[in-house]
C-alpha cells in the first residue's frame, strides 16, 4: 500500500523530548495518519535542544503498532556508515515493514562546520 498522509516533525525544541514524540505519534496514528517522519539535525549547534531520531523513532516504534516511520533525510556523510546501517537495521527489526530511510547531503554547513567536518556541499556528497 503505497504512503498517502504523513506528519513531519524536526527533532528538536519541543520535539526533542521522546515523550513528546511518542504523543504526537500516538495521537496521529489513533487519527488514521499513515506515517510520521522526523528531521536530523544537530539543533544545539544552534542552541536549541535536539534528539537524536534514532532514538526517537524507537521510541515511537515500541508505542505504535501501524505508523510508517523514517527520517525525512539522514545527512550521510555526518554519520559513520557502518553505524548508520546497524541503527537503521535495528530500527527494521523493532517495527518490521515500517521503517523508510531517508538519505541526503543534508542542509546546514554549520552542523559540519562545528566539530571541524568539511561544510561544502561536493566534498560531503563525495562521502556519501
Amino acid at each position: 500500500m503505497p504512503l498517502r498522509q504523513a506528519l513531519t516533525l524536526p527533532n528538536y525544541g519541543d520535539y526533542a523530548d521522546p515523550r513528546t514524540a511518542i504523543r504526537i505519534a500516538q495521537a496521529a496514528e489513533r487519527a488514521g495518519w499513515e506515517g510520521l517522519f522526523l528531521w536530523d539535525h544537530l539543533a544545539f549547534v544552534f542552541g536549541m535542544p535536539a534528539g537524536d531520531p534514532f532514538v526517537l523513532l524507537a521510541a515511537i516504534a515500541a508505542s505504535t503498532e501501524r505508523l510508517v516511520l523514517g527520517t525525512a533525510v539522514t545527512p550521510v556523510a555526518r554519520r559513520r556508515p557502518q553505524v548508520l546501517a546497524n541503527q537503521v537495521a535495528t530500527l527494521a527489526r523493532l517495527a518490521p515493514g515500517r521503517i523508510v530511510f531517508g538519505a541526503g547531503l543534508g542542509g546546514r554547513p554549520q552542523e559540519f562546520a562545528a566539530f571541524g567536518e568539511v561544510d561544502e556541499a561536493p566534498p560531503r556528497a563525495a562521502r556519501v
